[in-house]
């Protein structure tokens, strides 16, 4: 499916004034549902800026030949690679002062149950604890069913709630180790259609405030 097959057929899009798409940074944690990484990379560099970064884990599903070429892909590697001296940028920060709005597509398990505890020992987890929350950041879980239904789950996404983290749910269906249930992540042009109606609709509440803006 094309990512803009998501949108209603004929809805009218909001027209920005802004003097710039917008920086939209793509992650991906350490769950199958990867494999779509690269497709939800496709559907959000035709629209927006795009920067990526993946988990170490999420690397044996991601085929990162299939990243867009205007797509710049990061990876725990990265983090302290060009830092040399007091005063040189850090990649975390300087990733979260880039983007507009951050999504984690898919949020494992583990990721999810760090980010609820406020742990960050990967480049992913860095970025969201410094995250600037008055700018979005959307999450789209993905594990397996029994995974999902755990108490834990539960207590984690209050926790991230609390936050201001806004969540896409996961999908009923055939998971990749063959169960039957709640857990999939939602498609690529799902994730992208929420991203960005929420984003316009936003333009337009300050277009009609009479400010001209990014998120």
């Amino acid at each position: 499916m094309a990512c803009s097959e998501a949108l209603n057929p004929g809805e009218s899009m909001i027209v920005r004034t802004a003097t710039r798409k917008p920086r939209i940074l793509l992650a991906a944690s350490g769950s199958v549902a990867s494999v779509k990484f690269a497709n939800l990379c496709h559907c959000f560099s035709e629209w927006a800026e795009v920067k990526a970064v993946a988990t170490e884990a999420s690397l044996h599903f991601i085929d990162r030949t299939a990243i867009p070429n205007n797509v710049d892909l990061y990876t725990d590697e990265d983090e302290w690679s060009s830092w040399k001296k007091l005063g040189d940028g850090v990649l975390h920060i300087e990733l979260r002062r880039w983007a507009d709005i951050m999504i984690i597509a898919p949020l494992s398990a583990n990721t999810l149950g760090k980010i609820a505890g406020g742990l960050c020992d990967n480049l992913l987890t860095c970025i969201v604890r410094a995250w600037d929350f008055s700018k979005p950041l959307f999450v789209a879980p993905a594990m397996n069913t029994f995974m999902w239904n755990n108490p834990f789950t539960e207590r984690h996404l209050i926790s991230i709630d609390e936050l201001g983290i806004n969540l896409i749910p996961p999908v009923p269906k055939r998971l990749a180790c063959g169960d039957y249930g709640n857990g999939a992540m939602a498609e690529p042009a799902t994730i992208f259609s929420t991203v960005r109606l929420f984003f316009e609709s936003k333009a337009q509440q300050q277009q009609q405030q009479g400010h001209v803006t990014v998120v």
